[in-house]
């Protein structure tokens, strides 16, 4: 599997390893996890709880982009250096967003979230050139 296939491998780990600040603050909120009502009680979360959330979600928002641009590299038969710094740095940026996130480093974390997309962006214009 190439370098870029495993980025998107650990991208899609990445969304369900983000989830478990968010199961421990659930966990943390009187009466424990509620299995039954999730969502409702994850509506509840306030501070490290709500940014963990919300980190979470944000993770299911840029996989498709950066899988996409990728998937779009690879079928135009576009390999090489390029393509594999662009995948590489988008998981270091979702790693470091996850983590200003839970931080509540409120601008550093916009500043890679923008990395992250512009990387994205950049997978499917290699494709188009």
């Amino acid at each position: 599997m190439s370098l870029p296939f495993w980025c998107i491998f650990i991208s899609a780990l990445l969304i369900y390893l983000a989830k478990a600040p968010v199961a421990k603050a659930m966990n943390e909120e009187g009466g424990g996890y509620d299995n039954h009502h999730p969502r409702a009680q994850q509506a509840r979360l306030t501070g490290f709880g709500a940014r963990a959330l919300a980190a979470h979600m944000n993770s299911f928002e840029a996989f498709p982009l950066f899988a996409v641009g990728v998937l779009m590299a690879h079928v135009t038969n576009n390999h090489g250096p390029l393509v594999d710094i662009l995948a590489v740095t988008f998981v270091v940026a979702r790693v470091l967003y996850l983590a200003l996130y839970w931080a509540d480093l409120h601008w550093q974390r916009s500043l890679v979230w923008a990395v992250g997309l512009l990387c994205s962006l950049l997978l499917m214009l290699v494709a188009a050139l």
